[in-house]
């Protein structure tokens, strides 16, 4: 038996046209598992579809608002109709608004916090019935490295994140009899747009990030792919309600 052998699977990774949930979506095709990709922007989407189905897997492309609960169902629906189930979910979706807490709108902590926390819980609770009904599951979800450290420029974001990591924990232990696993990975510094933008909204973070990184670079989207085979496949069946950081060692360092 292949431990990582993810070939007769169905996955969906929301936010999973670029950065961390391309790299994600990478490693899931490569162990054979077939992929619906969700994201908001239509033309990534297929971009990220035509790439995974170069590598010879089966990919399909969803738009959708993963903060609102019909549109979740209806992606659910269509996912389940189109590639015939779902056995994997990679709650991955998120955004950052970076301001100091006395300058956050309550808008914009709303909009960080639905679209990082709120999605997790929609899409779960919406893929829960599909995973009891085959008894099997997994559920992945982004914590961050937020989710153990913050900043004065974090306060939705590793608010939203900490969130993540206790739902993971109320999840796992909800559904552990139907055989669902539900883990968290805590990505450290990523070279994504997201970070791209960090470090150029918060002076002498590239230096900070390697000083700190026993690694000693930045991590490449290419580096999620381990993690999420990992605990999508049969490996990590008696794994379930822990967080787990991909970081490079940042996270144990001083």
């Amino acid at each position: 038996m292949d431990l990582f052998d993810l070939s007769d699977k169905v996955a969906i990774v929301t936010g999973g046209n670029g950065g961390i949930g391309l790299g994600m979506v990478r490693g899931l095709a490569n162990a054979g598992a077939t992929i619906a990709i969700v994201g908001r922007n239509v033309e990534k989407t297929q971009a990220a579809v035509a790439e995974i189905k170069a590598l010879g897997a089966r990919a399909h492309a969803v738009t959708t608002d993963v903060t609102d609960a019909k549109a979740v169902a209806a992606m659910v629906e269509e996912v389940v109709s189109t590639l015939g189930g779902i056995d994997i979910l990679v709650n991955n979706a998120g955004t950052n608004i970076r301001k100091r807490p006395e300058d956050l709108a309550e808008a914009e902590w709303h909009q960080v916090i639905d679209t990082n926390l709120t999605s997790a819980f929609l899409c779960s609770k919406a893929c829960y019935p599909i995973m009891k009904s085959a008894s099997a599951g997994k559920i992945l979800n982004n914590g961050s490295m937020t989710s153990l450290f913050a900043s004065p420029w974090s306060t939705a974001y590793a608010s939203s994140k900490g969130g993540m990591v206790q739902l993971t924990k109320a999840l796992a232990t909800a559904w552990a009899p139907d055989n669902i696993q539900v883990n968290c990975f805590l990505p450290g510094w990523i070279n994504t747009d997201l970070t791209l933008q960090a470090r150029k909204d918060v002076p002498d973070l590239h230096e900070h990030v390697l000083k700190r990184t026993p690694a000693d670079r930045w991590g490449e989207i290419n580096d999620m792919s381990g993690i999420a085979v990992f605990l999508a496949s049969a490996a990590s069946d008696f794994i379930t309600g822990t967080a787990i950081p991909v970081d490079g060692g940042f996270s144990a360092s001083i």
